[in-house]
């Protein structure tokens, strides 16, 4: 057998291994999160709150409990959250918010929010309309995609 080969089979039985476990490793990471999701559901709430602010910061700056601080594993205190400041009641809170319905947050209106702890996974319009939330601003691949396409005579990809 020539090199080449042994070395073709090593590579590849290499990436069988580590397709695997990846496969095993997302597995159990869905099975966490379908549990973490029931947990959810079971303890939400409806509340009518006043959004004053919503920001991404670190967990540190936020303003959360210090406990909650705490019990957060190291590297997740320095990534940065969705955060909503919010009245509920005659209390000032800081939330955080689901990523998913992040932007659609009004700020300065009242709302029914579905809660879960101090999280935030729905927010309806209470008082007025709710603002959609604002479109994406597209990225510089796609912008050269519709420039290409506009002049081949194409239809634009949306």
């Amino acid at each position: 057998m020539s090199t080449g080969l042994i070395v073709s089979l090593v590579i590849l039985a290499i990436l069988i291994i580590i397709v695997v476990v990846l496969y095993f490793l997302g597995k159990k990471a869905q099975k966490r999160q379908s549990e973490q999701q029931a947990q959810l559901d079971a303890m939400k709430q409806t509340v009518s709150m006043l959004i004053i602010d919503k920001k991404r910061m670190k967990m540190k700056e936020s303003g959360l409990p210090q406990a909650v601080i705490e019990q957060a594993p190291k590297l997740m205190r320095g990534t940065k959250l969705p955060i909503v400041k919010a009245k509920v009641g005659p209390q000032v809170m800081s939330l955080v918010c689901d990523e998913k319905i992040f932007d659609s947050v009004p700020i300065k209106k009242e709302v029914k929010a579905v809660v879960s702890g101090i999280y935030i996974t729905d927010v309806k319009g209470l008082h007025g309309k709710t603002v959609a939330a604002p479109a994406k601003k597209k990225g510089v691949f796609k912008r050269a995609l519709e420039k290409a396409q506009e002049k081949a005579g194409a239809k634009p990809v949306k």
